[in-house]
């Protein structure tokens, strides 16, 4: 199955996508209703991990889907599925705004986690965008392995440099 199939099985079936971008927001609301003032206490700031998890990964992926899709792709915006492109982000942003009304994100276990993974995907996404502008075309000798190779040891330190860039003083 490739992802466009998995796309169109989605638009063609949305009932568990729409139910379970709509849950998670719910869970959200409903855990600020009954935990109020008490979302850095144990439970639930692990149930608010739990559901930044499930609600950024996929809107992480949607974004930048989106941002391919305009960018590379030179897709039309009336092409936009509703269900796979818009859906996702709006309840990520939904859950993400519900959570931080009763708790501090930086008090949530692992939201620096995702927030790094999201400016890792935005610098290789930055990154890619200006080799397509630039149109850059390279010749080489060198072994494809090789140049796999030099790419990704330049991707580790790129991470290593952004983790050093971003790391919080003592």
């Amino acid at each position: 199955m490739t992802l466009q199939e998995f796309f169109n099985f989605i638009v063609a079936n949305p009932f568990w996508v729409i139910s379970y971008f709509l849950l998670i927001p719910f869970t959200a609301l409903l855990a600020g209703i009954l935990g109020k003032d008490e979302g850095a206490m144990d439970p639930w700031k692990y149930l608010y991990s739990a559901l930044i998890y499930l609600v950024c990964v996929p809107g992480i992926f949607a974004v930048f889907l989106n941002l391919y899709l305009f960018i590379f792709e030179r897709r039309s915006i009336f092409q936009t599925e509703i269900f796979t492109q818009v859906l996702p982000v709006v309840s990520m942003f939904g859950t993400l705004l519900l959570i931080r009304r009763n708790v501090s994100l930086d008090l949530v276990p692992g939201f620096d986690k995702i927030t790094g993974l999201f400016m890792m995907i935005a610098a290789a996404f930055a990154f890619f965008w200006v080799l397509d502008k630039t149109h850059l075309v390279v010749i080489s000798y060198l072994p494809l392995w090789q140049g796999v190779l030099i790419f990704a040891g330049l991707l580790l330190l790129m991470r290593w440099g952004w983790g050093r860039l971003a790391k919080k003083p003592v």
